[in-house]
């Protein structure tokens, strides 16, 4: 046996379940807002929240069980708030770059280009390479540069020079 209660609102006539449901619809309709705020001044569920998908994206846990163990919360909050936590990765720390080469078809020449970002610092996010026309590959690569340990036109000068590069720039900031 299932029982609803209706109770009829006194301020506009409607059922409270015809109202409850009129509700979702007005927040269904509105679009979410997304806020930027120190993660001191977090309560520190959402802190915690945060580590656990890390650790699960990072493999430090296999199983959200062991991820919310480790972070010190319960399943259920870890699941509340899952899809409602995301760190925020500051942009101007992190700068990625977008570079754009124009390589010769010649075996080893993006594997220096590739090696010369790894000296640097830069931690390479994406590969794209065409497929080579007339002796030539076009190349973008994304990099993050804020831990590089030399300067992008010291990386772009050190690149440029390097045998089998035709072109070498940036496409994107």
């Amino acid at each position: 046996m299932c029982y609803h209660g209706r109770r009829t609102n006194a301020r506009n006539g409607r059922t409270e379940s015809a109202a409850a449901a009129a509700g979702m619809e007005d927040a269904m309709s509105k679009a979410i807002k997304y806020y930027i705020v120190a993660a001191d001044a977090l309560p520190e569920i959402f802190i915690k929240v945060a580590e656990a998908k890390r650790m699960m994206q990072t493999g430090e846990a296999d199983t959200v069980g062991e991820a919310t163990r480790m972070a010190g919360i319960s399943r259920s909050a870890f699941y509340k708030y899952k899809d409602s936590v995301q760190p925020f990765n500051d942009m101007k720390a992190e700068h990625i770059l977008t570079f754009y080469a124009m390589l010769k078809d010649v075996s080893g020449v993006l594997s220096g280009v590739l090696s010369h970002f790894a000296a640097s610092g830069a931690n390479i996010l994406t590969i794209n390479q065409s497929i080579p026309t007339n002796g030539c590959a076009a190349v973008t690569i994304s990099a993050e540069t804020g831990q590089m340990e030399e300067t992008l036109e010291q990386l772009i000068g050190n690149i440029t020079a390097l045998d089998g590069v035709l072109k070498f720039e940036i496409l994107a900031r």
